[in-house]
């Protein structure tokens, strides 16, 4: 079946471009001009696979969707619940018509574009909205001898509860947020050990509404010039709030380096990559904001760990576009603006680079829903 429009996805940016799209004139559903897919079996996005212990009073929080604002969260209440609700309220309100589970395998080019889901159904579309964000495409990095580590490794997309750590050595590796708030979590039940490959990279900046369009523009300098966006932790940096603070300064926040060898039980760290923290726009300093937090081991030393816990972050999850051929010699998907590859502008990839944050992701959903109303617009005009 021919759609104007498919949007792959619909987590906060997709939901944004299909009120945009219906808010435009066009209808959604099976059996209207847009089809939204979603691979999951209910709403919610990424985030109704969150654990349990994650509140949106410890999360930077969720922007609303537009049209319909999220009623004051209860902080004590699990995130994956309270955002699975409020984006099943609502899809129902504006009838939105999600196709689920809906996993894509393939989109080919060709005049129209196809879509392949996993279960072999196709489609085809003047347009592809893709929203897939990255929680599908955990990455972790190798390290030789990863692959003979007796013990468990788990990344943060598998993480379920504390009580599965309770009297095991557990080895943290990443330096974003969520290895401070796992280190934290963890600390009253196991012994933790914080690994990272540059000093933690605090900073001073508050997290405000300026701190926010700082990050995005040191991400978009990177996205428009064609290279892969850096870490989110080298620009957000790691806030200087009490909690982390204190963590420093009873020795669970405190990286001992970076590991380049892992063994049957453990590993074995090597040099610091870095001694600065490197960090990218708004977080970007000479020096060491909280010194106490980097206390790297000796090059050679060897430690026995129960569990490796891989805190190392996501890449965008855009596999099933590879047929586009979008990114280019860097291996980054040069953009021509905030939703537009440069490649192929009949793709809209929504929530990516700039836009993959909660700030983000309404923004653009709502512009990649004004774009493709647009140019789909332009095709009746030329057809007429």
């Amino acid at each position: 079946m021919h759609y104007r429009a498919i949007i792959i996805g619909a987590g906060q940016a997709g939901l944004a471009a299909a009120h945009e799209l219906l808010r435009r004139g066009y209808s959604l559903g099976p059996d209207g001009d847009v089809l939204a897919l979603d691979a999951n079996d209910g709403p919610g996005g990424a985030w109704r696979h969150r654990w349990d212990s994650l509140t949106l009073g410890k999360a930077h929080g969720i922007a609303d969707l537009p049209g319909l604002p999220m009623d004051r969260p209860d902080p004590q209440v699990p995130a994956s619940r309270l955002v699975a609700d409020y984006y099943g309220t609502y899809e129902d309100t504006f009838d939105l018509q999600v196709l689920r589970p809906a996993p894509v395998r393939r989109v080919d080019p060709g005049s129209p574009l196809t879509v392949t889901l996993i279960d072999d159904r196709v489609f085809t579309a003047d347009l592809v909205l893709n929203a897939t964000g990255t929680w599908d495409n955990p990455f972790i990095p190798y390290i030789p001898g990863i692959e003979n580590f007796r013990g468990r490794q788990l990344h943060t997309k598998d993480y379920v509860r504390k009580e599965d750590f309770v009297g095991q050595r557990t080895l943290v590796v990443g330096g974003g947020l969520s290895a401070v708030q796992f280190l934290l979590e963890l600390a009253p039940v196991t012994e933790t050990v914080w690994a990272t490959h540059r000093p933690p990279n605090f900073t001073q900046r508050e997290f405000d509404a300026g701190w926010g369009l700082a990050v995005e523009e040191a991400v978009r300098e990177r996205t428009f010039a064609g290279r892969r966006p850096a870490s989110v932790v080298r620009t957000t940096g790691i806030p200087q709030i009490p909690a982390y603070l204190d963590g420093v300064a009873a020795g669970t926040l405190v990286s001992r380096g970076m590991f380049d060898r892992v063994t049957e039980t453990g590993v074995v760290f090597g040099p610091p990559k870095s001694e600065v923290a490197a960090g990218y726009g708004p977080s970007r300093s000479n020096e060491l904001q909280v010194p106490e937090s980097w206390d790297p081991l000796p090059v050679g030393t060897e430690m026995d760990v129960d569990i490796i816990f891989w805190n190392t972050g996501f890449r965008p999850a855009l596999r099933h576009l590879a047929p586009l051929k979008l990114r280019g010699a860097e291996g980054g998907i040069r953009m021509l603006d905030e939703v537009t590859p440069a490649a192929d502008d009949r793709i809209l990839l929504v929530g990516y680079g700039s836009t993959a944050s909660t700030v983000g992701a309404t923004r653009a959903g709502r512009l990649a829903g004004r774009r493709a109303a647009r140019i789909l617009q332009q095709k009746v005009d030329s057809a007429a």
